[in-house]
């Protein structure tokens, strides 16, 4: 898989001659590989230059592209050279990565002008073609696997860091190559905290345990959460976690192509507010993911853009209580034109264990 054509097809588009590809996700993206090295994509030709650590599966694996090691050489040194060959007058570069050192050295060796383009990237990468999408499922395949597990490993006295744990673990063992973040475990008045780390606490009958956790399938991202009970919980905690969950579904209802990332955020939010727990509501209501857990677009208050079919989103509300408990239900979708498709499969009526 590689997205080399696409890039370049968007070259004059923004008046560029070129672009220099830098980051992680930005080099996987573009040619479909996971290694260390510089690439260059012209309307000429394609070129990836990495080190000894990579260079055979590199070129066992990536096509559409010139694979080469500098010999004692730098990249910079490599990029200057192709620079001066194909004429290219305008670079682009990810400016959302490329630190200002990073800059300063490149524009002092590769004499040409900088431009900063990192969305020709990121907007290719909001929208997810069809192998993309497979790769997403397939991950969030492997993370409904592990929850069926983990329902079946939780009891009073295993701590959050022991869940966690196994989460990792059997993610692994259904075929992940990582995780897409560390997990958040979160049980009782930790749930109150939506990015709790998993510490030595034992959980106990009577609380809530909210589980947010994701795996990486080649090179793509899963992301779900799913709080549950263990015990009966109390009258509160049944109505909490039923408001979150209408505001789910009232979001997801929202969420279609054309539609506005504030809005649906907004069609979440009013749900929770009409239930009395407003002021309990502080994040955004999802945001993209592919190659990397956190891109843009958002369903968040600040997100004015239209956002378009292919897009895949999270739509995760909660209501955090501080020093007493926290719900929080995250499934992800992919936006078509007269809705969603819910990639996530895992049931979200209220479990009780």
């Amino acid at each position: 898989m590689n997205h080399l054509n696409k890039i370049a097809a968007k070259l004059p588009e923004l008046g560029l001659d070129a672009m220099l590809i830098t980051s992680e996700p930005g080099e996987f993206y573009a040619i479909g590989f996971h290694g260390e090295g510089v690439g260059l994509v012209t309307g000429e030709g394609n070129y990836y230059f990495t080190d000894s650590r990579y260079i055979e599966a590199c070129k066992n694996q990536v096509g559409d592209c010139t694979v080469s090691m500098p010999e004692g050489r730098s990249y910079r040194a490599e990029i200057k050279d192709l620079v001066q060959r194909h004429k290219i007058r305008k670079l682009g570069f990810e400016d959302q990565y490329m630190s200002v050192s990073d800059y300063n050295d490149w524009t002092k060796e590769v004499e040409t002008e900088f431009v900063p383009a990192g969305s020709l990237l990121t907007d290719l990468r909001m929208y997810k073609d069809e192998e993309e999408l497979d790769r997403m499922v397939r991950a969030q395949r492997i993370s409904e696997k592990a929850l069926e597990e983990i329902l079946r490993f939780i009891k009073p006295g295993v701590t959050e860091k022991e869940i966690a744990a196994k989460l990792e673990y059997d993610m692994l063992r259904f075929g992940a190559e990582k995780m897409s973040f560390d997990p958040i475990v979160a049980s009782g008045p930790n749930g109150s905290m939506p990015h709790a780390i998993p510490s030595e606490k034992k959980v106990e009958k009577g609380e809530f345990i909210t589980m947010d956790f994701g795996c990486k399938y080649q090179g793509y991202c899963s992301d779900m959460t799913r709080t549950v009970a263990l015990g009966e919980p109390t009258e509160e905690m049944k109505k909490v976690y039923h408001i979150v969950l209408e505001a789910q579904l009232t979001g997801i209802a929202a969420a279609k192509a054309g539609v506005v990332g504030a809005d649906v955020h907004e069609a979440a939010r009013r749900v929770i507010a009409d239930g009395g727990y407003g002021e309990y509501f502080g994040h955004g209501f999802g945001h993209s993911l592919g190659i990397e857990i956190h891109e843009d677009p958002r369903f968040s208050p600040s997100c004015k853009q239209v956002i378009g079919a292919g897009a895949t989103l999270s739509a995760e509300p909660g209501i955090y209580i501080p020093g007493r408990f926290g719900v929080r239900i995250e499934d992800v979708l992919m936006l078509k034109e007269n809705g969603c498709e819910v990639i996530t499969k895992a049931p979200k009526e209220l479990i009780i264990l």
